[in-house]
């Protein structure tokens, strides 16, 4: 069945005889599991994300076209508890640690200027699921002539907030 017209094949849960049923998803507590199927689904997370939150209609924002593998080697975290005052509650692992890189490209001026993005993101899991804890990105060239900026406290920014959506649709069980 193509989905409105477009070429697109319709959802699972609307396939069929058109009626909407549901299909059990769950948002899967190892980390590495995790840590796939975000990487998967984050371009087009950023990329909305980043759509909605442009001021000014005629700048082009850019658009995250990649995602790595997520690493998850953790580094030091100088004596964390493992609890977390950002989670709803308290957190029953110690804070895991996902570092992606992302590339980015962006138009000015008739040019093309590709970005990467080095993230280290700070999650932590409750009963209710997964949180953003923090998160820290550098950005550089794509390739890189130069050494990325110094790491910077991002979790208030585009891929931040991506993740954010991410796994609250995780939580939600809206995720396929």
């Amino acid at each position: 069945m193509l989905w409105a017209g477009v070429g697109l094949a319709a959802p699972p849960e609307l396939q069929g005889d058109g009626r909407s049923r549901s299909v059990p998803a769950t948002c899967p507590l190892d980390l590495e599991t995790l840590a796939d199927r975000l990487a998967q689904d984050l371009p087009a997370y950023a990329n909305r994300v980043s759509q909605r939150s442009r001021l000014v209609s005629d700048i082009q924002p850019s658009t995250l076209i990649v995602a790595s593998r997520p690493e998850l080697e953790p580094l030091p975290l100088g004596g964390s508890s493992g609890g977390s005052t950002l989670s709803p509650t308290p957190a029953i692992d110690p804070p895991q640690q996902i570092f992606l890189t992302t590339l980015s490209r962006s138009h000015s001026f008739g040019q093309s200027i590709n970005l990467q993005q080095f993230h280290w993101l700070l999650l932590s899991r409750n009963e209710q699921g997964w949180w953003l804890i923090m998160s820290f990105s550098r950005t550089g060239g794509h390739p890189l002539s130069k050494p990325p900026t110094p790491p910077q406290d991002s979790s208030q920014g585009v891929v931040a907030e991506a993740v954010r959506l991410w796994l609250r649709d995780c939580r939600a069980g809206a995720l396929r």
